[in-house]
């Protein structure tokens, strides 16, 4: 039994610690980033549920969950946390506070677009000005492509 708390005490502190790091190297957990965050983890199991439950995912060919599937969303996510650790670089380059939460701004809207559409796949009704917001800013970014 002790052996089993002190393993539990060990793994307690790596994960202490390399989360203070990732913390401390994406600019501090702020509420910024904490947004962030809990917006990439709602999306992400709206994703699943959508799959999953639902059968409707975009991101598959049978709509149904993929494990491959979900490896890239995840991917992808992380990819999100490495530019805000690149923007907070930038910052403390240029002594100024602005390139990450410009970014972490811009990656909190797009999470939000992302859990609205797969809330419309599930069959939730949405309100008509959110709906025409989400298919504005998809053209735009489409144009901009």
């Amino acid at each position: 039994m002790e052996k089993i708390n002190s393993f539990k005490i060990i793994l307690l502190t790596v994960f202490g610690v390399a989360g203070s790091g990732l913390s401390k190297l994406l600019g501090g957990f702020d509420m910024t980033l904490q947004i962030l965050i809990v917006l990439m983890i709602a999306d992400y199991i709206t994703g699943l549920i959508v799959a999953g439950v639902f059968k409707k995912s975009g991101k598959t060919e049978t709509g149904a969950l993929e494990s491959r599937a979900g490896w890239k969303g995840l991917c992808r996510k992380g990819m999100v946390l490495l530019i805000v650790l690149v923007a907070t670089q930038l910052d403390k380059v240029t002594g100024i506070d602005f390139i990450r939460n410009t970014v972490i701004l811009g990656y909190v809207a797009n999470e939000a677009i992302s859990i609205t559409e797969n809330a419309g796949l599930m069959g939730v009704p949405l309100p008509g000005v959110l709906t025409n917001a989400i298919n504005v800013l998809k053209q735009k970014a489409e144009s901009e492509e």
